[in-house]
């Protein structure tokens, strides 16, 4: 079982798929991503990845994201690798509501050290920070949805 987490945004499924069609600005909006070194061409085809590092200088984890699978304005899923720590999958979803959007993200370690934590553990600090991921998507997203 996986960590969710969701939020209620007051834009459009396609304001925030534009966000997330922009590899540049994943650091921009998901909590430890420190930089980013090189978006493959295609971003966010399935396949392609994002050359990022993970955490702030000078101890920084250069490392990649991938997408697994891939729907415009519905669906992202991505495996995130942050080695040592390991690897996680990450699935973002986006759902219509009355005022915008619903997003929702679900994310577990899947290899590596991160698997040993609990999972009651590993899913509150999951939790913790995935809120605060979804804040930044939030206000990089509906800003630029309001011009």
């Amino acid at each position: 079982m996986a960590a969710t987490t969701t939020r209620d945004l007051e834009c459009p499924p396609s304001a925030v798929f534009d966000v997330l069609r922009d590899g540049w600005l994943y650091a921009v909006w998901v909590v430890g991503a420190g930089r980013i070194r090189d978006v493959e061409p295609g971003w966010p085809a399935v396949g392609t990845k994002i050359h990022h590092s993970v955490g702030s200088w000078p101890a920084l984890i250069d490392d990649t994201t991938s997408v697994l699978e891939m729907e415009p304005d519905r669906l992202l899923k991505l495996r995130g690798r942050a080695w040592p720590a390991g690897e996680a999958e990450i699935t973002i979803t986006l759902s219509p509501t009355a005022d915008g959007c619903r997003v929702a993200i679900t994310e577990d370690a899947v290899k590596g050290p991160g698997t040993l934590i609990p999972p009651a553990v590993r899913h509150a600090l999951l939790h913790w920070r995935n809120t605060e991921t979804l804040r930044r998507l939030d206000y990089v997203a509906t800003g630029r949805a309001r011009g």
